[in-house]
């Protein structure tokens, strides 16, 4: 969705997640019909277009009512910060990395997961 930060994927590999790439909320919510994962990463997007939701987890959220295991982590724009937070406020969000994202920043936020 936003992107703008390194490739994740070989980080993810090196810390011994097995990776699904979705690019869609559509397939998201496909995907965890069938799957229950460890972790999801995502981009939250605070638009003023959206007429029945202020962002676009809200569907994905939906879904994980169901999986409460599932750990979440977050990256938004600091200029959404505050929408962000009203969000997070609303949904168990488990992490979040405000941008620029690093691969140092998504390592700590996957370490803590991993302690808990």
């Amino acid at each position: 969705e936003l992107g703008g930060y390194p490739n994740l994927l070989p980080l993810y590999q090196e810390l011994g997640y097995a990776v699904d790439v979705l690019n869609s909320q559509r397939k998201a919510r496909s995907y965890l019909k069938k799957t229950v994962p460890d972790v999801i990463v995502a981009e939250y997007n605070a638009q003023s277009d959206f007429r029945d939701r202020s962002s676009n987890l809200e569907t994905l959220m939906a879904v994980l009512q169901k999986q409460p295991q599932v750990q979440l982590l977050v990256f938004h724009l600091p200029e959404h910060t505050e929408r962000f937070e009203r969000f997070r406020a609303q949904h168990p969000v488990d992490a979040a990395i405000a941008f620029p994202v690093t691969l140092d920043k998504v390592r700590q936020a996957l370490f803590a997961f991993a302690a808990q």
